[in-house]
């Protein structure tokens, strides 16, 4: 059966339309491209006790955040390895394997999530299903190069557009299975109608005779639910998040659609051309800096162009992935206490569907300008207007903190949303950018290889916004401890200033609660909380401008030897 699904039996007659191959390919990615919307999650995995607020035995923000990181890394090391596979074998097949894996990995995360095991989900979502992501990112990449040899950005950004979209897609779809499967906690009554006793940092009442474990939720964390709910006091463990059958539900719907999808795959023979297309001229292709030779896969790890072009994607995607994976949490976080009235939850996850908006149309318009531009001139565009848009991002953040006026969340809507379109871009344009350095004979397999530099970004964005984020937590938490009055600490949280690690550990203190007793004119640092990491993320455009602008054409040593035709020898 497997050996059907080979390249030599999916072989399109002369005659056969190119333009049916391109909606298979975006289908797939269209599904593979819902990780881009982790972020919806982020919310519910960290309150799968409490499901209301926080409780002491859920998971953290930075554990959540690092599944994500973990799927890129997989995505990145499955398409090294079996981007020399995809050209022996053929797309349909890496499209199948791509499928038991995605919607594979989503079941055993729901059964990490049921069984409240960290672990599965990290292997189910991140190992598994990241292996999914990086081989169904590339089945569909140098098929598609091959079919429109004429447009190789458009053909790039066709094959990769989806990606970018599958997010736009699956926000509302999550949402809407999230809210269907939500159970809400028993509910105890109002905050001072519950006599409250803390034990460890944990906040317990009793409940039949035992005491138990409850969450304190406010009025503001209530406002994110799916229901309408009463502030008050919730029994931790009693209700139920809906991530788990979201999980279950996505998995087998992402398996059908991407089967169907990996079966339509068709490939061109050897040497097959466009009707009425001819290659570009030696002086034009020189121009663009598009090669007419090949450089064999294992060669193009000798060139220093593979490297520069390594460091020009890692650190775009770097620059862009940290905030895609917690785009929710920051856009509540910056502007959900400046401008609550506005940001709210539907507007933050509205805030993520348009995220995966101009992520696919990023794609597919840098991906066609490219054509027209070239590739390099493409990435020394990202880099320079990126720079100054990141930098914008922190001035926003403090302007609103200030003078809360919806000018500041307009200017930081837009700057993110232009920085998403080039994060896409250099996506869709880099594929592209090897076929001219490298040609198009292994280009799927130098692909592969180059998109290490994706797994690398998927552990650096991360790690630089969560460690960042979480030291300015830490310093804002003490600077708001030290201004408010011990004795109101004492009646809000049960326990005195010198237990205040061993709250703050049992999510019973945070920065939202100590701003309701902190005093009158007390400046909210939550805005602020992602300033440093806007200002590494523009540093690291700096060091790719320089990367991209020392990019020159591959030394002819690295070239493969041209066959030469029976008829040409005589």
């Amino acid at each position: 059966m497997f050996d059907s699904l080979k390249k030599e039996h999916i072989v399109a007659h002369d005659d056969f339309n190119r333009w049916k191959v391109p909606p298979a390919s975006i289908a797939i990615h269209l599904c593979i491209g819902s990780v881009y919307a982790w972020s919806i999650f982020n919310p519910r995995l960290t309150k799968e006790f409490g499901v209301v607020a926080a409780s002491s035995g859920d998971w953290s923000l930075q554990s959540v955040v690092w599944i994500f990181s973990v799927a890129i890394v997989f995505l990145g090391l499955a398409a090294a390895f079996g981007g020399k596979w995809l050209e022996e074998v053929g797309p349909r097949m890496v499209g199948v394997v791509a499928a038991l894996c995605w919607g594979g990995g989503f079941i055993i995360g729901g059964a990490g999530i049921v069984t409240h095991q960290l672990w599965l989900v990290y292997l189910g979502y991140g190992v598994i299903g990241g292996c999914g992501l990086g081989l169904g990112y590339v089945s569909p990449v140098s098929t598609l190069i091959r079919w429109f040899p004429d447009r190789r950005g458009m053909a790039t950004g066709m094959a990769i557009m989806g990606f970018g979209g599958g997010a736009m897609i699956a926000t509302p779809i999550k949402e809407t299975l999230l809210g269907i499967f939500y159970k809400a906690p028993q509910y105890l009554g109002a905050e001072g109608a519950v006599n409250l006793v803390t034990e460890g940092g944990k906040r317990m009442a009793e409940v039949n005779g035992h005491m138990v474990e409850v969450v304190v939720a406010s009025a503001k964390q209530l406002a994110s639910a799916p229901v309408p709910l009463q502030e008050g006091v919730y029994v931790a463990g009693t209700g139920n998040t809906g991530a788990a059958m979201t999980f279950f539900t996505l998995g087998i719907g992402y398996f059908i659609v991407m089967m169907i999808a990996s079966f339509s795959y068709r490939v061109p023979r050897e040497g097959w051309v466009p009707a009425g297309w001819t290659p570009p001229t030696a002086e034009a292709a020189s121009r663009k800096m598009i090669t007419q030779n090949d450089v064999h896969i294992d060669q193009a790890l000798r060139t220093p162009q593979f490297y520069l072009l390594w460091i020009v994607l890692c650190f775009n995607v770097t620059a862009g992935i940290g905030v895609i994976g917690v785009a929710k949490t920051m856009m509540t976080e910056i502007f959900g206490t400046t401008l609550p009235l506005i940001v709210n939850s539907s507007f933050a996850a509205t805030y993520v569907f348009m995220i995966s908006v101009f992520n696919m149309v990023g794609r597919f318009f840098w991906a066609s300008t490219s054509d027209f531009i070239g590739r390099k001139n493409t990435y020394h565009i990202f880099f320079v207007l990126g720079i100054v848009l990141y930098l914008s991002i922190p001035y926003a953040a403090q302007q609103v903190s200030v003078n809360p006026v919806v000018t500041w969340l307009v200017m930081f809507y837009a700057a993110t949303m232009i920085i998403f379109t080039m994060y896409g871009g250099g996506f869709a344009t880099i594929p592209a950018y090897l076929a001219d350095i490298f040609g198009t004979k292994y280009v799927g397999g130098i692909h592969g290889r180059l998109l290490t530099a994706w797994s690398t970004a998927g552990v650096l964005g991360p790690l630089a916004i969560t460690r960042l984020r979480g030291v300015s937590v830490g310093n804002s938490i003490r600077d708001l401890a030290a201004k408010v009055d011990p004795a109101a600490f004492q009646a809000k949280f049960g326990a005195g200033m010198d237990q205040l690690d061993q709250l703050v550990a049992a999510k019973t203190v945070t920065i939202a609660r100590l701003m309701e007793i902190a005093p009158a004119g007390t400046v909210d640092p939550t805005s602020s909380l992602y300033n440093t990491t806007m200002y590494a993320m523009a540093a690291l455009l700096a060091i790719a401008l320089v990367a991209n602008s020392l990019v020159r054409p591959v030394h002819e040593k690295h070239h493969m030897e041209k066959a030469v035709s029976p008829a040409a020898a005589e």
